[in-house]
């Protein structure tokens, strides 16, 4: 359109100039009123020249509407394109299945004729076993189609077993490196006590303070001594800074009984409870939350070493403070499997 108007314009103006040209010749021979008449159809021409322009104007205002048009239906054409390709994927897919089913209807089909050529004393049987193989044939294809929805939905429980195990994962290792931080910040805290008064270790997933009958109290006794509880403020700093950390304190003796009723104790049971208890006691006022504090007293029972040595006796007559994360998230989680 655009070269159509600038071939207008070059004849309107080779007009003009035609026009122009015979004026200036035949000024001197042509009367007033045809020189009007030409200088008249020149403005006409001028007009003319100025509406083509005008429309040329607007005729290239629309053909940059067009061709944004024209991209827009490029970028469509490209997304239809893409969209063809998955559709022609999923359509080989669908047809390699569907001639495998023509297959199958093909050779079903010659096994027929071929029952229709043979005699007709054969005829009877092969039809019967015709008829069974068709059985045969659809109950594979149910089969098939029941195990394709198994398979799905196995598919399915598998990708849902897979985030709960990376859940479990995530837990876990955020469990690890929380009790690590724990283990961590209490034997910085212990770090001016010697190690054979205390010991900080991890044990299934959970941290323990050993403290040592020497360190906390006397032969026979649950009241706890001064550089005891020095130790018990420092491990009391630190749980108060651990909300979510379970607190439980067992009290453990040796094996040599203590005399009855002595401080109003019949037995060891009595002595490991009060050592406990004691010390749960001076973590609460020091600031734990006693929400998360658990007196215990196992006695003799659960000894570290065997043996009747006073070396080991003194091993087992010992206080633990068992410190244990929160795992209401890996609980959810086992209890959802």
């Amino acid at each position: 359109m655009k070269i159509i108007y600038s071939t207008n314009l070059k004849q309107i103006s080779f007009y003009i100039c035609l026009l122009l040209l015979s004026g200036s010749m035949l000024s001197s021979c042509v009367t007033a009123r045809r020189y009007q008449a030409m200088e008249t159809r020149a403005t006409e021409a001028e007009a003319a020249k100025a509406t083509a322009e005008e429309k040329m104007a607007l005729m290239e205002e629309d053909r940059k509407k067009l061709d944004a048009q024209i991209r827009e239906l490029t970028d469509e054409a490209s997304k239809l394109k893409a969209d063809s390709a998955r559709m022609g994927e999923l359509y080989r897919r669908n047809k390699t299945l569907l001639d495998d089913l023509f297959d199958k209807y093909d050779r079903l089909d010659k096994t027929y004729n071929q029952l229709l050529s043979n005699s007709a004393a054969e005829a009877g049987t092969l039809s019967k076993n015709l008829s069974e193989k068709e059985k045969q044939l659809l109950a594979m294809e149910q089969n098939l189609l029941a195990n394709k929805a198994q398979v799905d939905k196995l598919s399915a429980d598998l990708q849902s077993r897979e985030q709960r195990v990376k859940e479990l994962e995530k837990i876990l290792e955020d469990k690890d490196k929380a009790v690590n931080d724990l283990k961590n910040s209490v034997s910085n805290a212990l770090l001016s006590f010697k190690d054979s008064d205390l010991t900080v270790d991890i044990r299934n997933g959970k941290v323990y303070v050993s403290l040592s009958e020497k360190l906390l109290f006397k032969s026979g006794s649950y009241a706890v001594d001064p550089k005891g509880a020095e130790a018990l403020k420092k491990v009391a700093n630190v749980l108060k800074t651990q909300p979510d950390i379970s607190v439980m304190v067992e009290g453990h003796t040796d094996d040599v009984p203590i005399a009855k009723g002595s401080g109003g104790m019949d037995d060891n049971w009595d002595l490991s409870v009060l050592r406990a208890t004691s010390i749960v006691n001076i973590l609460a006022k020091e600031g734990v939350n006693p929400t998360k504090l658990t007196a215990a007293g196992r006695g003799e029972f659960v000894p570290i070493a065997t043996g009747k040595t006073p070396e080991i006796r003194q091993k087992n007559r010992r206080t633990e403070i068992i410190l244990t994360p929160k795992l209401d998230e890996l609980f959810k989680i086992l209890e959802a499997n």
